[in-house]
């Protein structure tokens, strides 16, 4: 469709949801901020906690109440489809129902009526996370855990079809009588068995998908279920994967070429059968609140999937190191491309989030492929999001930061901004060295050494949402070891990548814990780049090219809104040079989430 054709359908849509909001809406925004603020004041939450200013500009976010995993992204019919689990009837998790939002462009966004809730037998108790699959007609059709017993939590699979097939908008779905099409049977645990994927479809014209569960009191299941029509189902043999790693939410199963092309690949192409394609194994572990991914290989005759590195359900590779879970990606027919989506949860207390009246926000969409290396997925915010940059941005070019030194960056308001960076380290030769105890522990590393503690090289990075006096800041940064000694081998240099949100604010009873991760990418030439989207109350960073991303909430008291300064810092021996650095100020996108 063209521009003209696309201002056309976004108008028509606008209209048709303002008569919605006049009907009756299941958002709404508030009414009197300045009165809220009062009423969590006098409850003992901090003022500004409850400031307009944290809530984010530019991320996904409905105007009111609880949000969490997003569930069954589609594109269909020009437009793009995002479900998510959404409580609406407060702000924290409860009365669970998948509302729905559509968007042109992945940024701006308009809210449809809730698509799917609590209404028969199968799932009276619970409409829980799923995906949409994409039939051989090109009609979607959804997946869904329900709680169908309160009292043990049993859940059930069931499937949703769209009432006409012919709405681009996708604005009413039914259930079929015939619901739940997968029970746990076999010994499966009932309240350990949920979150369906996006199926896919074999030589043999059967459909799998994958459902999580837990085996035992600590292996984590993802069973394979075949079925011809999406209505009758047979578990197979043996599990497609499983792990010691706990209870197996949410997992993703897709393939992603390698060839070194960024495309991506839809589960049912006919592409997925070549040597040049591998798979990727996502799993949330909900014990430890994180998604961690292997790449392998997918048995297509023994439904099984071995990762590449034996070792890596052990030592996980994250999408994420930061605040960021329950993912789910879809394949983009539109641009050829695979698309993230991940919750992140708030980080502040329960009840401070009754007083803002909000929480949790879905993370920038990104465009994920496979390294070169085959060893790990690279991932970078969707180039859409560069469309809400200013038309003059601030930049720096060659400037050098001494040891001990910072340098503001001026000239634009930060607090949502979008930040790229390229470093230039002089030397490598004052790098300390790994303590072997941290060597697969990035977070330990972090906290131990965060980014007031002096090292040699680095840690350098961002202080970003930094108040004037410097009293509150959170960072982000690298700092760069020598290997831990293993047989008198040099090794090359190890990356760490670390976001230190301990002193973003005064506020008590905040959760701040540092995050980080190793980055696997070869720093001799000294160089390495950072870029860091900003907005608000989020931090999203992605570093070395999208090789290790780091999502942290922060909520400052002091650098808010124009209140909110950039610095670059270099608290290493080492001197680094900056040698770009260009900092956009974000606009708003359309955020009409309250229809």
């Amino acid at each position: 469709m063209g521009v003209l054709g696309s201002r056309v359908a976004w108008a028509w849509l606008v209209q048709l949801l303002l008569l919605q909001q006049l009907a009756g809406a299941s958002h709404v925004v508030y009414d009197d901020l300045e009165l809220q603020a009062a009423a969590a004041t006098a409850d003992g939450v901090p003022p500004s906690i409850v400031d307009s200013e944290l809530r984010t500009g530019y991320h996904f976010q409905p105007p009111k109440n609880w949000i969490n995993d997003p569930n069954a992204p589609m594109y269909y019919k020009g437009w793009y489809h995002l479900f998510y689990q959404y409580n609406p009837k407060g702000a924290v998790w409860g009365n669970i129902v998948w509302a729905h939002s559509v968007s042109r462009d992945l940024i701006n966004w308009v809210a449809l009526k809730p698509a799917i809730e609590p209404s028969i037998r199968a799932d009276k108790y619970g409409c829980w996370s799923g995906s949409a699959t994409m039939m051989a007609d090109g009609t979607p059709v959804i997946m869904y855990t329900g709680v169908n017993r309160p009292d043990v939590n049993y859940q059930v699979q069931n499937v949703a079809l769209p009432r006409n097939g012919s709405d681009p908008l996708l604005r009413e779905w039914v259930k079929p009588g015939h619901n739940p099409v997968i029970v746990p049977e076999g010994g499966i645990n009932a309240t350990q068995f949920r979150d369906p994927t996006t199926a896919w479809r074999g030589a043999d014209g059967h459909w799998r998908l994958l459902v999580g569960s837990l085996a035992g009191q600590s292996r984590g299941v993802a069973y394979v279920y075949r079925s011809r029509d999406f209505r009758r189902w047979t578990r197979a043999a043996q599990p497609l994967h499983s792990a010691p790693t706990g209870m197996w939410e949410c997992p993703d199963f897709y393939p992603v070429t390698a060839d070194g092309r960024r495309e991506g690949v839809d589960t049912s192409s006919a592409v997925v059968a070549s040597a040049r394609v591998k798979y990727v194994l996502k799993n949330s572990l909900d014990l430890r609140r994180y998604d961690y991914y292997t790449v392998g290989t997918y048995d297509r005759k023994a439904e099984r999937y071995v990762p590449d590195d034996p070792a890596g359900d052990e030592h996980h590779i994250r999408y994420d190191y930061g605040n960021f879970y329950a993912s789910k990606t879809f394949y983009d027919p539109a641009k050829r491309r695979r698309i993230l989506w991940g919750w992140a949860n708030e980080s502040d207390t329960a009840a401070d989030d009754v007083a803002k009246g909000w929480a949790g926000i879905q993370a920038i969409p990104r465009k994920v492929w496979l390294d070169p290396s085959g060893k790990q997925l690279l991932q970078w915010p969707i180039e859409e999001v560069e469309r809400l940059r200013g038309k003059w941005p601030v930049i720096l070019k060659d400037r050098v930061v001494k040891p001990g030194e910072h340098v503001e960056v001026t000239g634009l308001q930060t607090a949502q901004a979008d930040v790229e960076v390229s470093f230039k380290v002089g030397s490598l030769e004052a790098a300390e060295r790994l303590d072997p105890a941290m060597a697969y522990d990035a977070q330990r590393l972090c906290s131990a050494r965060g980014a007031d503690a002096r090292g040699g090289v680095g840690p350098f990075g961002l202080w970003v949402l930094a108040s004037a006096g410097l009293e509150e800041k959170t960072a982000v940064f690298f700092r760069v070891f020598r290997p831990a000694a293993r047989g008198g081998g040099a090794g090359k240099p190890v990356v760490l990548m670390c976001t230190d949100p301990t002193k973003s604010s005064r506020n008590p009873n905040m959760y701040q814990p540092t995050f980080a991760g190793f980055v696997d990418t070869d720093i001799t030439n000294g160089k390495i780049s950072l870029r860091s989207l900003i907005d608000r109350s989020v931090v999203e960073s992605f570093g070395a090219g999208g090789k290790a991303c780091i999502l942290s909430r922060v909520y400052p008291s002091l650098a808010i809104g124009k209140n909110a300064r950039l610095y670059v810092f270099n608290n290493g021996k080492a001197e680094i040079k900056v040698s770009q650095l260009t900092a956009w100020e974000m606009k708003k996108p359309v955020m009409m989430n309250g229809a």
